[in-house]
């Protein structure tokens, strides 16, 4: 399987594009990743590069808070933080738009939107699962936790799939708190599979594994 990558700008954010061969009898899978904390996209590529996955349209956005020196995050930690998360929901909804415009051109089926992350990243794709604006058909999630979320409300739930992959010798995301993330979202009604590893903060390629076989499976 070959991923044709290009760089594109979407309001003025960067924005990496991978685009497999697409079946023109099904709908076409459009998957986001999103990168860790004072992060790139090209970071997340490398371990997005290792999914083998058909019929699907890579995503990998720039974050839209600057952490400095060229590098990413999707909020701020500190007393600010629920604002910083209204802000990334809002970010990532146009992103979402943005990609579905891209794939009008490349077919005529509209795709099924999912997403992931590792870390902070995780953590992105978790809030957006419960928070966004734009229905998701999978989500997972390595190394995940929630941050403080904004005094919202839960959004409807519409049943996503999702991963949820932590490890119990992680030093930057305790394991009790990926737990939590996850139980979170089993409370709203979504369809969990939660995977407790010995692994530390990384993507290994039991990770990877995991991953491409719970996409793969629609």
């Amino acid at each position: 399987m070959t991923v044709h990558y290009k760089n594109a700008q979407w309001n003025n954010k960067k924005i990496i594009i991978g685009e497999s061969e697409l079946n023109s009898d099904q709908p076409p899978r459009l998957l986001i990743g999103f990168h860790g904390a004072d992060s790139t996209p090209e970071n997340m590529l490398i371990h997005g590069n290792k999914l083998k996955l058909n019929n699907t349209v890579f995503v990998y956005p720039e974050g839209p808070t600057d952490a400095g020196e060229g590098l990413w995050s999707w909020w701020k930690d500190g007393p600010h933080q629920k604002e910083a998360v209204t802000h990334f929901l809002d970010y990532t909804t146009q992103m979402v738009d943005e990609a579905h415009r891209h794939l009008k051109e490349l077919t005529d089926h509209a795709p099924k939107t999912s997403m992931w992350g590792f870390s902070q990243g995780g953590a992105a794709a978790l809030v957006y699962s419960m928070l966004g604006a734009r229905p998701l058909h999978k989500v997972a999630s390595v190394c995940g936790f929630l941050p403080e979320m904004p005094d919202n409300g839960s959004k409807p739930t519409n049943n996503t799939s999702i991963l949820g992959i932590y490890g119990l010798n992680d030093d930057v995301v305790p394991s009790f708190l990926a737990e939590h993330a996850l139980e979170e979202l089993e409370g709203q009604g979504h369809r969990l599979t939660k995977k407790e590893t010995s692994q530390s903060h990384e993507v290994n390629a039991d990770n990877i594994a995991d991953l491409t076989q719970f996409f793969e499976s629609d």
